[in-house]
């Protein structure tokens, strides 16, 4: 049995107040005796007197130290020596216990990095695995089901603008993995981050240029694509044939392909964040990562301020063709108001009352815009005119004209150049013309259209703005015109230069190229007579000579090439003077002797008098001028003697009279060869002979001037125009005056002295009409002339 042992009685030990070092080592005993119990014995405990001292009770059998009271200690060198071995042993165990707290931090922290690369791995994985099957999406959708749609009956209308600006998001979406391709990197690589962040920052602007594109016009995209679903046929088909063309992807409606651009330009932020964010600050690519990420948010925000400035600009730009009734159908209370204040700010603005908000740069901008507009203008007008004659030279075929040129070898050389320069070197010179001068410059004059609303918008809602910026407090409806004359001036600041810069380029680009077309003329020209150099005059000259020699000849052939226009336009616009019955002829006599030539008018058109003391005058009539106003200064209303009747007539109806400065020849005497006889016909004759027709006339009557008729009585004739003579006077028997029936049956009567005989050639019959034959080169209309009763 075992016998219990007998508890000390216990003690208090009070220490003395050692060295710092001693009581340092005794408080980190005390701290390792309350943190590790599990070393302690389990009869060992400590107590805390009332005083607060340390009461200790020892094991009497386990014990290797007695304690004892103070009284019964052998000494302090005791005390010491105890306490150092117990320090000693503590700093073991807390060495100890910091290298396993060290190894287990680093154990974590490396446990950390190995996650953190993780995940930075499979980002850029997810990144550049997005990227491949974004691409190969978009080439599914602008490749195989653009072909497919397009073979549709009837085609999709617009199915081109659909697809716009996605071959340039290809374009660099292609050039990004090639560059992460070409370094032979993998994800895994510490090198390949780096690498990725340089090809995106090396291809950032080409990134933003495409998308913003894109993304400006995918409204388009969207209103197009509902346009086709209001037609369910065609809507059905554009499925199918996406269903067919790419049946792994489960799509419905093009807009599920369109759209991604939209979504990958929002996406890059987010993926490069992810990576960064699982990158170590301590990596060498963080900075470059950094500034990628930060280059990925900027173009995101450029993208959106641009998209703004688009809608802005597609809103104001836009010009609509509203008739008068239309424009009075928008009006309102609240377009009258705003127009009248804008009205109101501009006369305050001329008369000086209120100050003009002044923008030099802008200023400097619009006056160049306008001077570029007034050039392209003046330049298409030009061009067009060039054109216009060269069309002119080119219809004239001379080619075509039957020319009896035997023997002639300079005209038959001349003809030959001629129509080499007319069916060869002008058409493809014209050609070329139209299609590097004038069409672009045609598609300039177009691009002129929307800017000049910008301005011209930029301008009233300036005036809106000036009205409100003195204001501190702003209502949501103020608010929004600011912003928006805020939006459309940055847009003009931004873009007109630009535009300008652009515009001025093409301008000179276009002068260039006519330069160059008209030397590729010359040398073509100058080809061309090479190969007749032999057989042209004057080709034995010397230069100096030849140039001396073809310069006189140009200016000697302007000189008389002018004086035949000029002879010609005196011609055409000299009046016709119409020949004048013997009643007119008689007044014309009494006026002219009475008044003189120069006072006489000859009535433009019926005049009906409305006033007092106005005459009623017919067309034709002969006026003499009296005085070229009324009693009251009114030189519209002349005093006119019209053969014994005075009165005012309209100067407007009144033309000077221009005599015939020679008569038309004689008027043969119509009369019959001997043989033929006859009676005069619709008209009185008092004796009847017999009448004799000739077997086989021989002569034809022709009109030898034109002859416009003035009543129903008369009838026209065209210089040329063979008629058959009814009777060779009127019906009172003047001879001045014959009744014909011209080539139409229309009969009437035409002054005698206007009409000729002719002779008619063999193979003529009698009758009418009888059409003209060609004999050789010349031609003879004939019709018989010959007066017939038998008809």
């Amino acid at each position: 049995m075992e016998v219990p042992r007998r508890r000390l009685p216990s003690f208090t030990l009070t220490l003395p107040k050692p060295a710092s070092s001693a009581l340092a080592a005794f408080g980190a005993l005390q701290k390792v005796t309350k943190k590790d119990s599990m070393h302690q014995e389990p009869d060992e405990a400590s107590e805390k007197t009332e005083s607060g001292e340390e009461t200790f009770i020892p094991e009497a059998e386990d014990s290797d130290v007695s304690l004892e009271a103070p009284a019964e200690t052998s000494g302090p060198e005791d005390t010491r020596s105890r306490l150092s071995s117990q320090d000693s042993f503590t700093e073991e165990r807390l060495a100890q216990d910091a290298e396993e707290a060290e190894k287990k931090s680093e154990e974590e922290e490396a446990a950390a990095k190995a996650r953190a690369a993780q995940r930075q791995l499979m980002s850029i994985e997810e990144l550049v695995h997005s990227e491949r099957n974004y691409l190969r999406l978009l080439q599914v959708s602008t490749v195989t089901i653009r072909s497919n749609l397009q073979t549709l009956q009837p085609p999709l209308a617009n199915l081109d603008s659909m697809f716009l600006y996605i071959e340039e998001v290809m374009d660099v979406s292609s050039r990004l993995l090639s560059l992460l391709d070409q370094k032979q990197v993998q994800p895994g690589d510490p090198q390949f981050l780096e690498t990725l962040c340089a090809s995106f920052l090396s291809l950032s602007s080409d990134i933003e240029a495409a998308y913003r594109e894109y993304l400006a016009n995918y409204n388009n995209v969207t209103v197009l694509e509902n346009s086709y679903k209001q037609k369910e046929d065609v809507w059905n088909e554009i499925v199918n044939v996406i269903k067919a063309s790419a049946p792994e992807v489960n799509a419905t409606s093009l807009s599920f392909f369109l759209v991604m651009p939209v979504q990958r330009i929002a996406r890059y932020p987010l993926l490069l964040q992810t990576i960064k964010k699982h990158t170590d600050p301590a990596h060498p690519a963080y900075a470059v990562l950094e500034h990628t990420a930060h280059t990925s948010i900027a173009i995101n925000c450029r993208i959106n301020e641009y998209k703004r400035f688009r809608e802005v600009a597609d809103k104001y730009k836009k010009t609509e063709n509203l008739t008068i009734k239309d424009k009075i159908n928008r009006l309102n209370s609240h377009s009258i108001a705003k127009k009248t204040a804008r009205l109101s700010q501009q006369i305050k603005h001329e008369a000086g009352i209120v100050p003009k908000l002044v923008d030099e740069e802008f200023n400097v901008l619009e006056g160049f815009f306008h001077v570029l507009g007034h050039g392209i203008l003046q330049l298409l007008e030009n061009v067009e005119t060039y054109l216009h004659h060269l069309q002119g030279f080119l219809a004239c075929k001379t080619e075509e004209f039957d020319f009896d040129m035997d023997g002639e070898k300079l005209l038959i050389c001349y003809k030959e150049i001629t129509t080499a320069l007319r069916q060869w070197i002008l058409p493809t010179f014209e050609k070329r013309m139209r299609t590097l001068i004038h069409k672009p410059l045609c598609a300039l004059r177009d691009l002129l259209v929307g800017p000049r609303n910008l301005i011209k918008k930029r301008l009233d809602k300036l005036l809106d703005y000036e009205l409100i910026e003195a204001k501190s407090n702003l209502t949501y409806e103020e608010q929004a015109v600011a912003n928006t004359y805020r939006t459309i001036n940055t847009l003009l600041l931004n873009e007109l230069p630009q535009f300008n810069a652009v515009a001025l380029q093409m301008i000179w680009s276009m002068l260039g190229t006519y330069s160059c077309l008209h030397k590729d003329l010359a040398s073509d020209m100058e080809q061309l007579f090479q190969s007749f150099t032999q057989q042209l005059p004057h080709s034995s000259f010397s230069p100096g000579a030849f140039w001396e020699w073809a310069e006189t000849a140009v200016l000697e052939g302007a000189r008389r090439l002018e004086t035949l226009c000029r002879s010609v336009e005196e011609t055409l616009n000299a009046p016709f003077v119409q020949p004048l019955s013997p009643s007119s002829q008689r007044r014309l006599k009494q006026l002219t002797d009475k008044h003189g030539s120069g006072k006489i008018y000859q009535v433009g058109g019926v005049v009906v008098g409305s006033r007092d003391l106005d005459l009623n005058l017919a067309k034709g009539e002969l006026v003499a001028i009296i005085s070229e106003m009324d009693t009251r200064g009114d030189k519209r209303r002349w005093l006119v003697d019209a053969g014994g009747r005075r009165g005012y007539a309209p100067s407007s109806k009144l033309i000077r009279y221009h005599q015939p400065s020679e008569d038309p020849p004689p008027s043969p005497h119509l009369t019959l060869p001997d043989g033929v006889t006859g009676i005069r016909r619709h008209s009185y004759t008092p004796e009847s002979r017999p009448l004799t027709v000739m077997s086989q006339p021989s002569f034809q009557v022709m009109a030898a001037y034109d002859f416009t008729a003035r009543g129903s009585h008369e009838v026209s004739l065209r210089a040329g125009e063979s008629v058959r003579v009814l009777e060779a006077h009127d019906k009172q028997g003047h001879p001045e005056w014959s009744l014909v029936e011209g080539r139409g049956g229309q009969r009437g009567y035409v002054p005698s002295n206007y009409l000729t005989i002719t002779p008619l050639g063999d193979g003529t019959t009698r009758g009418f009409p009888l059409m003209g034959r060609r004999t050789g080169r010349t031609c003879t209309w004939g019709i018989t002339a010959a007066r017939s009763a038998s008809v």
